[in-house]
């Protein structure tokens, strides 16, 4: 029976000792905070203290009740929660719903429902279901915060402009005409100057820009507003933070039931799912983080729902606003070097101190600097990113309609919105199916688009009839999905057709299904393009990319069906395929090869590679790699157009600058101008932020170098490869450890090279002036990979310069 905690096990920060009755005691480890901690904790503070007052103003709530929360998130969550950066807190994805909710019911029943939903929280972490939370679609979650975003900002720019806002979005775009017949100069002016500097100080440019920068420019913003007002002597409203005493603190909740029960549900949607997902932001921030990486564990999403039920409860209970993760605030926890949970808790620990020492500075700042800060916050939630993203995956619709039921009905009826149109849209994907019919050349085509189900079967077999008995026919199924009425329709049409005479050639993405029985006089062609092609002839290989290079095994064909898989290149590559008459129609293939392309991938990738074309190229990672053809970059990475600057050779060497030259015999050259070109222009001009040097298994430059004689004529190869000469000899040097792969030491000597050389291949990369000055200004990051060929397993370079490993990277391991 396993009780409802988290459990130590979870937290990267804590360490336990097991001791045998045996053992004498040990001392306790003492308590030590890394400075990287102190230094990260000093600059989130700053941030979240403006951000807390301008949340609490927004929501109509004491101003006090943003800096309790603040103090709360970083205290409790910090100590208690699965995310050791992430960063909790007053959010302004909760404003909406918060000001809602003191509106309708008051402050003090406020307080209680935000009890009751960190009640809730913990009820739902006790139950282990924070994942299911993932699973809600991102358009959703997009349109929602920027929905929230939208109102936000309506909201605070009556305040902007020196009035009152009003209840809802509706209200308030309706006194907005009458607001601005109505201009206050002085706050219009403070909050101008406020929006300034938040845009402008992250801007700064030259040496002095980047140490000012380190200031986060929330602080900036308001406190360069705040002295703009006292020196220009402006007469605004400002913080008023009544005396602790006469703070509100929870009480009973008070209204209709159904009511508090809707508004408990929506907190705790809103907290968990913000919560889950900058958690899940959190562990990405890390993991692309420069440098080393550090000893941070992953996200325990479970723990860190019963962390936020936890900081709710409290932060209700002693009268503060509902608490969840803060994307702002996260990352600046993460980009300033965090280590642990400790600088979590101590910018909680600092927000107490300025909160009882700091009340006299804080009461200067005019409400009219805050409203600005946290208008400007608004409408970042409106991101132009996530609505290109939700365009490219045809999901817009969802978006809209739940950022427009967020702004006028709200964020549940939003939410509620987005949903049932998200099923909507997915049950019409699935329904809608085009069957077209047509003659060209005395052959009959029947195309079909979309997914072929039930719904379409009627429509399928009017289109099949349409083909008169005895007529050579091509169906081409284009879709990714059949079920079993329309394999029967289509597998008893086919049979009758062709014992009448006729013929039948299956084509598309649909053409791997075994239609027809081994011996069936059925033609199935196979274009380059379609996944499954290969299966309609008993291949038991699904491959990935139009082409194909491997012999397929073919139980019941014998060799003279002329069923041979083989795309170009065949024979050289990992499945061994064996010369045969088909290798001269090689150009035929290719031709094949790019008819498919034209057809199936060319109209889904025109829209981006149009884009590319009109912006440029702008990779993210310089990827340098072997030439072996088996090695498929954009596959292992995932990766797409515009996404990798790619450079291949042979054995994936990187020869040092010309002037680190260490010439092994008189004359020799041995700088290389054309990977040197590349990654200065990756470096210089690209701005790449990241360089991978890939090694794999079975590399054929790594046996060349270990069969190499001394002697013997200079060829073009053998030239090349005397730049992985530093490889052998870093193998050959008994005092440095071998590289090892997941824990174990190299299958071969082969393997122990292939590793090696990934080492030292990046060491030649540092010695290049461009990467060694990004390395200097943390604009850049090196990585070293092994891919195993026949394990299809990926590898990743950790630890030091010393007693390096590779460890595995797992599907499970990285959040999609």
């Amino acid at each position: 029976m396993s009780a409802c905690v988290p459990t130590r096990a979870t937290d990267p920060t804590r360490t336990e000792r097991t001791q045998s009755p045996s053992t004498p005691p040990t001392r306790p480890r003492r308590f030590r905070l890394a400075g990287a901690d102190v230094s990260a904790s000093i600059a989130v503070f700053l941030i979240a203290l403006p951000l807390s007052l301008g949340i609490a103003l927004a929501t109509g709530a004491p101003l006090q009740a943003g800096l309790v929360a603040a103090a709360v998130g970083g205290l409790v969550v910090g100590r208690l929660g699965g995310s050791p950066l992430q960063v909790s807190g007053p959010a302004a994805g909760l404003t909406v719903v918060t000001a809602d909710l003191i509106q309708r019911y008051g402050w003090r029943t406020t307080c209680a429902i935000t009890v009751l939903a960190g009640l809730a929280q913990l009820g739902l972490g006790c139950l282990r279901v924070a994942r299911t939370a993932l699973a809600v679609s991102p358009a959703i979650v997009h349109g929602m915060l920027a929905g929230i975003g939208v109102t936000i900002a309506v909201a605070q720019l009556h305040i902007v402009l020196g009035g009152t806002p009003q209840s809802s979005v509706p209200d308030n775009l309706r006194a907005l005409p009458a607001q601005l017949a109505d201009l206050h100069p002085a706050a219009l002016s403070v909050s101008a100057l406020t929006l300034a500097l938040l845009l402008l100080w992250p801007r700064l440019p030259g040496r002095a820009g980047r140490l000012l920068r380190k200031i986060p420019a929330a602080l900036v913003a308001v406190a360069g507003a705040t002295a703009a007002a006292s020196l220009a002597g402006f007469r605004l409203p400002k913080v008023d933070l009544p005396s602790w005493s006469s703070h509100a603190l929870a009480g009973l909740p008070e209204g209709p039931v159904l009511g508090v029960v809707a508004a408990v549900l929506t907190t705790t949607l809103v907290c968990s799912v913000q919560s889950l997902l900058g958690a899940v932001a959190a562990d990405k921030l890390v993991a692309g983080r420069p440098g080393p990486p550090a000893p941070v564990g992953r996200s325990d999403l479970d723990r860190e729902l019963l962390g936020q039920g936890a900081a709710n409860i409290v932060s209700g209970g002693l009268g503060g606003l509902p608490v969840a993760g803060v994307a702002v605030r996260t990352s600046a926890n993460v980009h300033a070097g965090a280590v642990s949970r400790n600088s979590t808790m101590l910018h909680g620990v600092l927000v107490v101190v300025a909160t009882l020492l700091m009340v006299p500075l804080l009461e200067l700042i005019p409400l009219a600097s805050l409203a600005a800060l946290v208008m400007a916050v608004g409408i970042q939630m409106v991101s132009l990113h996530h609505i290109r993203t939700v365009t490219r995956h045809r999901e817009v619709l969802v978006y809209a309609v739940t950022t427009a039921g967020v702004v006028f009905f709200g964020v549940l009826e939003g939410v509620a919105l987005g949903i049932a149109v998200a099923v909507a849209v997915s049950l019409h994907r699935l329904a809608r199916t085009r069957i077209t019919h047509d003659e060209q050349d005395g052959v009959h085509h029947v195309h079909v688009r979309g997914q072929l189900t039930f719904l379409a079967v009627p429509r399928l077999s009017r289109a099949l009839h349409l083909v008169p008995h005895g007529a050579p026919a091509v169906v081409e199924l284009d879709g990714s999905f059949m079920d079993h009425a329309a394999y029967e329709t289509l597998q008893d049409w086919q049979n009758t057709h062709t014992a009448r005479g006729g013929s039948v050639e299956l084509t598309g993405r649909r053409a791997g299904l075994k239609i027809s029985e081994p011996g069936v006089p059925t033609t199935v062609h196979n274009e380059p393009g379609s996944a499954e092609a290969a299966a309609s002839a008993g291949c038991r290989c699904r491959p990935w990319t139009p082409w194909r290079n491997h012999q397929c095994e073919q139980p019941h064909l014998g060799p003279a069906s002329g069923a041979r898989q083989d795309g170009p290149g065949d024979g050289d590559g990992a499945g061994g395929g064996t010369p045969g008459p088909d290798r001269g129609r090689s150009g035929h293939e290719l031709a094949r090869g790019i008819s498919a392309f034209q057809r199936h991938t060319a109209p889904l990738v025109r829209g981006e590679l149009a884009r590319l074309a009109r912006e440029g190229q702008r990779p993210s990672q310089l990827f340098l790699t072997c030439a072996d053809s088996r090695l498929v970059t954009s596959m292992i990475t995932s990766s797409g157009p515009g996404d990798l600057f790619v450079v291949r050779n042979v054995g994936n060497l990187v020869p040092p600058p010309a002037d680190a030259a260490r010439d092994t015999r008189p004359g020799e050259e041995w700088g290389d101008d054309s990977v040197a070109a590349a990654i200065e222009y990756a470096v210089e001009v690209l701005k790449v932020r990241s360089i991978t040097v890939c090694g794999h298994s079975g590399c054929g430059a790594m046996q060349a170098l270990l069969a190499a004689e001394p002697e013997g004529a200079a060829t073009p190869l053998k030239r090349w490869l005397r730049h992985g000469r530093p490889s052998l000899e870093r193998m050959a040097d008994a005092g440095r450890p071998w590289p090892r792969l997941a824990g174990r030491a190299p299958a071969d000597a082969v393997e122990q090279l292939s590793l090696t050389n990934v080492v030292q291949q990046l060491e030649h990369l540092r010695a290049h002036e461009s990467v060694a000055r990004a390395l200097r200004e943390g604009a850049v990051e090196l990585h070293g990979m092994y891919f195993h060929v026949g394990e299809a397993q990926a590898y990743l370079l950790t630890g030091a310069d010393e007693g390096q490993v590779f460890d595995h990277v797992r599907a499970e391991e990285v959040p999609v």
